[in-house]
């Protein structure tokens, strides 16, 4: 009966207003019918105004949560969040490749989507080194790409050479997600390019909203639910970007400030 029911797995940090890092990929596994399962790594203090404190978790029990799910649960699929420093990368790393949790979707978590760093930067190379070969997919938005290829990306020529600089250091199938910081742009536009070479772009209107928190948790988590179900990476990339677009085009009012998308919305354009 524990076997039965398609599973995933989040590797991230818990925010605690619940809008952004694990509690948002649980939701998007719910909202897509995949039972989530969470793998610890950090935690942060905060509200809709903003992180007032984090805490990263010790590596002997960020390896003891991958020990103890593997010895009991039937993972299809699972995806990486905030992985915050050297000892946090590597700790994933060593255990995801000893064990088989199914392709693997790398949200890097390094730079916000209006451009603040998130990840110290002495770990940047390693996380190119240990973590994006692991990648079954990748989804960077477009500072993360810029910062893990070291390109200025200027036009959609850029962004097309910048995915395929990813594929180079590892990953199968990569996400360049389109900026979305400029209420002139009509749209927000994400570049695919999949493993066999095939290459489309994403396109759905800007939204004017305050309602982005979890904006990249929740489309890596929904690609991985995808994986888990069987899905090709193809579809679970193009149903995740219609639900995230449903989710920021009906926002919620939760908190005074910066706040959540809205999964119940992103639950109707899955089912």
């Amino acid at each position: 009966m524990t076997k039965s029911t398609i599973q995933a797995l989040t590797i991230a940090g818990h925010d605690s207003d619940g809008s952004a890092g694990m509690p948002a990929d649980l939701h998007a596994f719910f909202a897509d019918g995949v039972y989530g399962h969470g793998i610890l790594t950090a935690a942060v203090s905060g509200n809709s105004y903003g992180i007032t404190s984090s805490q990263v978790m010790p590596k002997e029990f960020i390896a003891e949560q991958f020990r103890v799910l593997k010895e009991d649960f039937a993972i299809k699929a699972a995806k990486t969040g905030m992985l915050a420093n050297d000892d946090v990368i590597n700790v994933v790393a060593d255990n995801y490749s000893a064990n088989d949790f199914g392709p693997l979707v790398v949200d890097p978590v390094i730079i916000t989507k209006h451009g603040a760093m998130l990840l110290e930067q002495s770990a940047y190379e390693l996380f190119r080194e240990r973590i994006i070969p692991l990648a079954a997919v990748i989804t960077p938005n477009f500072y993360e790409a810029q910062k893990l290829t070291g390109m200025e990306m200027q036009t959609k020529e850029d962004r097309v050479e910048a995915a395929h600089h990813l594929q180079q250091l590892g990953a199968k199938n990569v996400i360049i997600k389109g900026a979305h910081n400029d209420e002139r742009q009509p749209t927000v536009d994400d570049f695919v390019l999949l493993e066999s070479g095939e290459s489309f772009w994403l396109s759905k209107p800007y939204v004017k909203t305050d309602r982005l928190n979890g904006t990249g948790d929740s489309f890596s988590a929904i690609i991985a639910a995808g994986l888990a179900k069987g899905n090709s990476v193809k579809m679970a990339v193009t149903k995740a970007k219609d639900a995230v677009y449903a989710a920021i085009a009906n926002p919620l009012t939760v908190g005074h400030k910066f706040g959540p998308i809205n999964h119940w919305d992103a639950q109707k354009e899955l089912r």
